[in-house]
């Protein structure tokens, strides 16, 4: 019996918040395009999305690409699919029910970094499948075309990070990066967001993320550490530097 409470559904005649002439490139594609729209908050905690038929005609694709779409959303824990209701929204950022994002300092949060990410990466050389590779190509090329503007650069170097998170398989480090993601959102990052992210910097960071593409692409766990390591120092020299400069 499905006893899901239904926060919101669209009208019929309400248009769709997604754009009607969407071109993506396969299940990937629809599915990296239906995840930003929930991180952005397009479709909200619990709310219905369009049928598959309308995301089909959405998207310019087959159905059976939306249901693979959707599957890999319900497996990474971010919808969740009732047979005979729809698919609803299942992810829920953690500022709902959590205030640790406005107490962590980004030095703090580095040091997490450094704690998780290096395990990410051993996942994700060992569990990656094409599709995860091809979902982490997609968000590379977008980090890298937003070389010139800090806060596209933000954006997409978040959602590079989620997509190599996604490479583990593993629900609960997907969460936990997406806590990550949200608190590099608050204002304590907000203010020092524009020193550190210059365009030199931003370079660096962009061959760091395409060598750390590769070395995953290719199964080479030992330079895939050695990258996420190095790139990672980076950030925290990067960052001590603007903090002492904000003194």
């Amino acid at each position: 019996m499905n006893n899901r409470t239904v926060t919101r559904t669209r009208s019929a005649d309400e248009s769709s918040p997604l754009p009607k002439a969407v071109s993506v490139r396969g299940s990937a594609g629809v599915a990296a395009s239906l995840r930003r729209a929930i991180f952005d908050r397009t479709y909200d905690f619990n709310e219905r999305l369009p049928a598959e038929r309308e995301l089909a005609e959405i998207f310019k694709t087959s159905r059976g690409t939306i249901r693979e779409a959707l599957r890999q959303l319900e497996d990474l824990g971010i919808v969740d699919r009732q047979v005979g209701s729809g698919t609803f929204v299942a992810y829920r950022e953690f500022s709902d029910h959590s205030k640790i994002a406005d107490v962590t300092s980004p030095s703090e949060l580095i040091e997490v970094r450094l704690g998780i990410e290096p395990q990410i990466v051993r996942l994700a050389v060992a569990n990656a499948t094409v599709i995860d590779l091809e979902r982490m190509r997609e968000a590379l090329l977008k980090v890298e075309a937003a070389s010139s503007d800090a806060e596209d650069f933000s954006k997409s170097d978040a959602e590079f990070h989620l997509a190599l998170a996604e490479c583990t398989r593993n629900r609960l480090m997907v969460w936990l990066y997406q806590l990550i993601n949200e608190t590099r959102t608050h204002d304590q990052w907000v203010a020092i967001k524009e020193s550190i992210l210059i365009p030199d910097r931003i370079s660096k960071y962009n061959a760091h993320h395409r060598h750390l593409f590769n070395m995953i692409a290719k199964r080479d766990l030992h330079s895939a550490l050695d990258t996420i390591y190095e790139h990672l120092d980076q950030a925290r020299n990067d960052l001590v530097g603007a903090s002492h400069r904000g003194r």
